[in-house]
């Protein structure tokens, strides 16, 4: 569902939060012409992305903590993140929010696979249950907010046609085109 929301074509992508690089391989296979930013902070991630893009001269592997501001990377025609954003402490992911507007260009997108927030606590323990995740046991980094908060942010940054492409329990797939002009 994230690889049809892409551009055609698609010149450059940026993946934050790479981890070792599933989702940038799934969108280079895709758009196999396209160049692109893969940003990761843990060492052990940046090895693996090394390891699976270090003979790829059309990606850059670029070291950074999410929680501070974006580096100059330049613009893109896409941006990616799969299962990073929800890291962050709600004020951040805002402010990520808006730093990847203006990274975009006109008629650029922003494509978040994401794990938020149940609307209620019987579904957080249904979505729990499902994952076989006993209470308690979560992932203590996890900062989870609600998708409608995260749709609206969007909205107001300047997003358009911002929809949630694709949700089962906790987990959605948002999107939205920063306009052409």
């Amino acid at each position: 569902m994230l690889l049809a929301c892409l551009p055609r074509p698609l010149g450059r992508v940026l993946d934050l939060g790479s981890g070792g690089g599933r989702l940038l391989s799934l969108v280079k296979l895709a758009r196999p012409q396209a160049e692109a930013a893969a940003v990761d902070f843990s060492r052990t991630m940046l090895e693996q992305l090394r390891e699976r893009f270090g003979a790829d001269p059309n990606v850059q592997i670029v070291a950074h903590d999410l929680d501070q501001a974006l580096p100059s990377l330049g613009t893109f025609d896409a941006v990616v993140s799969s299962f990073a954003i929800h890291h962050l402490r709600h004020e951040r992911k805002r402010a990520l929010y808006a730093e990847i507007y203006k990274l975009l260009t006109p008629g650029g997108v922003f494509c978040n696979l994401e794990h938020v927030a149940s609307p209620t606590e019987e579904l957080h323990r249904r979505f729990l249950a499902e994952l076989a995740v006993p209470p308690g046991e979560e992932d203590p980094s996890n900062k989870l907010l609600d998708l409608e908060t995260q749709l609206n942010w969007l909205r107001e940054i300047g997003f358009k046609d911002v929809d949630c492409h694709w949700k089962w329990l906790e987990l959605a797939l948002m999107a939205g085109t920063k306009p052409a002009s």
